[in-house]
């Protein structure tokens, strides 16, 4: 018997205060009081979810009442970054909760339209980098729809009725197969460039033309064509993967959902995990979790952030993980970072360098990981070992400095210590500390080789030795071994070695030289190096989102007082300055 629930209209956000301040373009920004990412089925407003079988099926029926900030309606089918958030937990619950979901079907819930993309009022009233803070975190649950695809065995087929405008359709392009309906008006569109004065600010040029291998000039008709494509010629073209006339629409949609399916390795008879709250508490300055806490340094804009290790041994057996569930420590851990380093990202803007640590057990977290690695092809495991993948780019797609403090009773080690690795600069002390007997160390494990490669397709370890392949060699003869600060450093693991002399001196001047930066150069320069070697499709389409519409987005072609983003839905023209830059 099919399963299916509708969501109640509850709130899916945190409670907002919004105040205006000036955007430059006539408009007062929307700010709110805190964003919250944490939300749950029972309080989704914009989408449904249907399980028959081995099929889920996610309706998108916004809410035009529903959006994150008051002052714009949410018509159409358009999204804001509250559309966005619960979109985000429903990939991550059917990954985590629904092992038996082989195949997931994205659909409208309304009749006319699929999705008419990112709400424009929404965007107009929007400040610069909440813009571009939305486009990230959008951009970033379209990599985990194609993460599902790729490496979950939960395949995404994209059925349109209507037009699938904008984000609507950068939405279809996540997907493996996109199904048109052969009806004479809808159409799939990127009608940014025509209408806007911007970019596709979801990765839409780059999945056109890297992932769907649509001919250049093809793709510039297209992107310069505000009414976009129909049938027959979309398919022709390569836009979408198949077109049915209406009459055959819902038998063509569940016979390829059926494929899809039955190519699938995910496990039907397995029960899933729930995914309880993510549990935090903000007391001032503070920020707490089970597992990691935080503090903000406001003068010195700084976040420090603290890891514990485990305090219980990895599960004994396969069962017993599916029975610790979302306590399972790793999978605790993630999520808490996940969500910690989203509010930063959200609602502490001034707050520009994070210092993390970690107090633990290196033997238990190297326990933790040789578990995860010896079972990586459990369904379970594997989604953890992902939503580390995940969890590590998203720092990386932070516009954050990230500095790793290795310190005596530190624990990174395995997949813990790729966050050292992901650091833009790191430190270890060279020796012991004043009380403590035993010097630091770190671990390198067999995970850190092949299970968490970053946005250029290699492993952060890779990565460090791009210029002597005979290095990474090396370094993996010391994996499960304890390297102390000279061997680590030795082997490119961290940046530098103070002694207990010079350790907090050498420490502080380094975060008060980051602070004295330029916000802007900073998030530029890290953008740049933190993709070293060769470049895929998610580093250009990240690379072109934090250089190419970060400017864009603050051009007077778009965001002036007649540019055409502002004016939008006005009538009016935008008046374009034409000189080239």
């Amino acid at each position: 018997m099919p399963r299916a629930r509708r969501l109640p209209a509850k709130a899916s956000r945190a409670a907002t205060n919004p105040r205006g301040a000036d955007t430059g373009c006539g408009r007062r920004a929307i700010f709110r009081s805190v964003i919250d990412v944490r939300t749950h089925p029972d309080r989704y407003r914009h989408w449904r979810l249907r399980i028959e079988d081995r099929i889920a099926a996610l309706y998108l029926d916004v809410d035009e009442a529903g959006g994150l900030d008051p002052g714009y309606a949410l018509k159409l089918n358009s999204y804001d970054l509250g559309v966005d958030i619960e979109l985000a937990d429903a990939v991550q619950r059917l990954r985590f909760e629904h092992p038996e979901v082989a195949a997931v079907v994205i659909r409208s819930g309304k009749e006319r339209v699929f999705c008419a993309g990112a709400n424009i009022r929404m965007l107009g009233a929007a400040s610069h980098a909440q813009k571009v803070a939305f486009c990230k975190f959008t951009n970033e649950t379209r990599c985990a729809i194609e993460d599902a695809s790729a490496r979950s065995g939960q395949r995404y087929l994209c059925a349109i009725r209507g037009s699938a405008a904008g984000g609507g359709y950068e939405l279809a392009l996540a997907a493996d197969w996109i199904l048109l309906v052969d009806d004479g008006a809808s159409a799939v569109s990127l009608p940014e460039v025509p209408a806007l004065g911007v970019l596709p600010g979801t990765g839409g040029l780059v999945r056109v033309v890297d992932k769907r291998k649509v001919r250049r000039d093809r793709a510039d008709f297209f992107s310069t064509t505000e009414e976009g494509m129909r049938g027959k010629r979309a398919l022709e073209w390569g836009l979408v993967d198949e077109v049915a006339p209406a009459s055959r629409f819902e038998t063509a949609l569940q016979h390829r959902a059926r494929a899809l399916a039955a190519a699938s390795d995910r496990p039907p008879e397995s029960p899933g995990i729930r995914l309880g709250p993510v549990e935090r508490r903000i007391e001032g300055e503070r920020i707490a979790y089970a597992h990691v806490e935080a503090e903000i340094q406001r003068k010195a804009r700084t976040c420090r952030i603290l890891i514990r290790g485990p305090v219980r041994p990895p599960p004994a057996s396969l069962p017993a993980l599916v029975e610790a569930g979302d306590a399972f420590w790793p999978l605790a851990l993630a999520r808490e970072i996940d969500d910690l380093v989203l509010h930063l990202r959200h609602n502490e803007a001034e707050i520009g360098t994070l210092v993390v640590s970690s107090r633990g057990a290196l033997d238990a977290v190297a326990a933790h990981d040789a578990f995860l690695f010896a079972h990586r092809d459990h369904w379970l495991v594997r989604e953890v070992l992902l939503l580390w993948r995940r969890l590590l780019k998203r720092i990386e797609l932070t516009s954050r400095s990230f500095v790793a403090l290795v310190e005596p009773a530190s624990c990174f080690a395995g997949f813990l210590l790729e966050t050292v690795l992901a650091a833009d600069r790191s430190y270890m002390l060279d020796g012991a500390g004043e009380d403590d007997a035993e010097p630091a160390r770190l671990r390198v494990g067999e995970s850190n080789f092949e299970c968490f490669p970053g946005l250029n397709g290699l492993s952060r370890l890779a990565s460090r030795c791009l210029d002597d392949e005979s290095a990474l060699d090396r370094v993996r003869l010391r994996a499960g071994h304890d390297l102390e600060a000279s061997e680590a450093e030795a082997h490119r693991l961290v940046t530098f070695i103070p002694d207990e002399i010079d350790w907090e001196d050498e420490v502080r001047l380094a975060l008060e030289e980051r602070a004295s930066f330029s916000p802007d150069a900073l998030t530029g320069m890290e953008a740049s190096l933190r993709c070293p070697g060769p470049e895929t499709m998610e580093s250009r389409i990240f690379g072109r989102l934090s250089a190419w519409q970060n400017w864009i987005f603050q051009r007077p072609n778009a965001v002036g007082e007649r540019g055409a983003l502002t004016l939008y839905g006005s009538g009016a023209r935008a008046d374009f300055d034409r000189g080239r830059v």
